[in-house]
């Protein structure tokens, strides 16, 4: 099947980058445990949400668009997931550097003193319990630091 460019530009723009459905649903259950949190902030890498406090930043990312979907489906390796696909060399580069782009953005807040959370979409879908016991776990452990003055 082969699509023109106006095709695949149409069908890529409807794909959504913020307000996800594993993201609102994980915005939900930490909002259910009292905690509160900033969304999409001018931080770099654009967090998906951010506690300023605590300087903890939570990226909530896609299976395939940050490459995990060979993991979940079985994949030898993340170059054989793509080997027998359509246009595969193009998708493998296009998330390799998202991966990288994902590095670097953890670098950076990292050397800022932000806590990096990245939490998959699959995780959140299995469990979101597990998904917002990791982030408030984190939260709460570094605003108990900030108190203490550590």
């Amino acid at each position: 099947m082969t699509r023109d460019a106006a095709t695949t530009s149409r069908i890529m723009s409807a794909v959504r980058n913020r307000d996800t459905g594993p993201e609102l649903r994980l915005r939900k259950e930490l909002h259910r445990r009292g905690l509160r949190y900033r969304l999409h902030p001018r931080v770099f890498g654009r967090p998906d949400l951010v506690f300023p406090r605590a300087k903890v930043a939570v990226f909530v990312d896609g299976d395939y668009w940050h490459g995990n979907t060979w993991r979940i489906r079985g994949a030898k390796s993340f170059d054989a997931y793509f080997a027998d696909r359509a246009h595969g060399d193009f998708w493998r580069d296009k998330i390799s550097k998202n991966m990288a782009r994902d590095e670097e953005v953890n670098q950076h807040l990292g050397q800022a003193g932000w806590r990096v959370l990245r939490i998959w979409e699959s995780a959140v879908q299995a469990n979101v319990e597990n998904a917002a016991d990791q982030v408030e776990h984190e939260v709460r452990e570094r605003r108990g630091d900030a108190r203490r003055g550590a």
